[in-house]
């Protein structure tokens, strides 16, 4: 794919960012050891150890970790908003907050240390992918209490890039800023970049010809790899995976090199395990399983053996582009996403990727779970065009997208064939993929 000026591959901190590992491993038992002193002055971490018998003096190395306690979500909410605090109130610049949807919500403190060491772990990600000073960069994701924002704000402020600060929705004024202003950089959440296609084409713009956009980091939502492809062929610009968690500063734990192969974990500021969700043990290398974090550079709110909920898979060779940090898969979902039908586990990206492979099918999509006559359904509301709502092209699109997801689910869904328009997209805001209307 050509792209509307030449891409620039090179390091923010060369240094760190190649940093033989081995030496990286020592910087990690380093950094290690002094989150845990920190973390003793917490009453909080003081009891966990004491409860789990754990001498935190004796963790020589960062193989000593799992020695430690995990710290939860749970956790988190029952320490609002001060109960982790490492350092006085008054040495704290900032606050952040998950939305609380599921749950009460997660407070996390910063230091201006916090931010600075944040807001540089961002630049690197921009940097690492071509993003410059020359830039112009807009942020499409929500300020405020989400770290999604501010988060690429910091880093691209880090770079000296100019910045319009626009945040989510409004998507009739990001087409013209985009076109306006010469936007050759956006973050944006994957299904927000989906809806904002119908608007090009509303408003007559076309994204190749009246745009500078040649680089999106998509982000704050899981998605396939089949979406990527759909966003970039559509805006014509290289789309990025970007991860990260609200726990842990937000953007900035991991991003994806030019080479799209994996996710680089920032070790010199994160150990991160994996292992079953189920229980504690880490999975063998290559399976997926749940991501544990443990904070290294935090100095506000450190956090030990944090289970993220988040699912992913280690890879092992080492990445061509020369970083030796680790990497991880593409996010597979959230332990909390599963889906249980008929006894089998099903994950909606299984299902994103399956509908994102079949180029009749559009980009909106619902899954609907119900029960009738004590029975479950799943029901997958597609959206197509309306030359495939009727008639023999219908009934053969409906059976080839049945097929595909049975052959990748283990088991047969209903679908429906809905217009374009019918499944409600949020202008703002995380999709809603999922309605589970069962009764247990």
């Amino acid at each position: 794919m050509v792209k509307k000026s030449p891409t620039e591959f090179s390091f923010w901190e060369k240094k760190i960012e190649t940093l033989p590992t081995q030496d990286l491993k020592k910087l990690q038992a380093k950094r290690l050891r002094q989150t845990i002193k920190k973390a003793q002055t917490v009453p909080f971490y003081e009891e966990q150890f004491k409860a789990a018998s754990t001498d935190p003096d004796k963790i020589e190395s960062i193989d000593c970790i799992k020695s430690l306690p995990f710290t939860t979500k749970d956790d988190l909410r029952n320490q609002w908003p001060y109960g982790l605090l490492a350092v006085p109130k008054d040495d704290c610049v900032r606050v952040h907050a998950s939305s609380g949807t599921t749950g009460r919500a997660v407070a996390m403190l910063h230091t201006e240390k916090d931010i600075d060491t944040w807001s540089n772990l961002v630049a690197r990600c921009l940097y690492g992918v071509g993003v410059r000073k020359r830039d112009i960069f807009q942020n499409m994701a929500g300020y405020g209490l989400f770290t999604g924002g501010l988060g690429f704000h910091y880093g691209a402020q880090k770079l000296g890039t100019l910045t319009i600060p626009i945040g989510a929705g409004n998507s009739r004024r990001q087409v013209n800023l985009m076109r306006d202003f010469g936007t050759t950089v956006t973050h944006i959440m994957p299904s927000f970049a989906i809806y904002l296609m119908k608007v090009f084409k509303d408003m007559g713009i076309d994204p190749k010809r009246d745009t500078k956009l040649r680089i999106f980091f998509l982000g704050a939502e899981p998605h396939s790899e089949e979406t990527r492809k759909r966003i970039e062929t559509f805006y014509d610009v290289d789309a990025y995976n970007s991860y990260g968690l609200s726990e842990m500063n937000g953007p900035g734990v991991s991003f994806e090199c030019h080479l799209k192969d994996g996710l680089h974990i920032w070790e010199d500021s994160y150990i991160v395990e994996i292992i079953d969700p189920e229980g504690d043990e880490p999975v063998p290398m290559g399976e997926v399983g749940e991501l544990v974090y443990t904070t290294l550079q935090r100095e506000a709110m450190p956090l030990i053996r944090y289970r993220s909920q988040d699912l992913a898979s280690f890879i092992q060779e080492p990445c061509k582009c020369g970083r030796t940090h680790c990497r991880i898969s593409r996010i597979q979902g959230r332990v909390d996403d599963m889906i249980i039908w008929k006894g089998v586990n099903i994950f909606p990206l299984q299902i994103e990727k399956v509908l994102m492979e079949i180029p009749e099918v559009q980009e909106t999509y619902l899954v609907v779970l119900e029960t009738e006559n004590d029975v479950d359904r799943m029901i997958i509301q597609v959206e197509v065009r309306e030359s495939f709502l009727k008639g023999e092209k219908s009934y053969e699109l409906q059976a080839r997208i049945v097929n595909s997801l049975q052959a990748e689910l283990l088991a047969k869904p209903e679908v429906q064939l809905v217009s374009s328009g019918t499944i409600p997209v949020p202008e703002a805001g995380k999709a809603k993929r999922v309605i589970d209307k069962r009764s247990f």
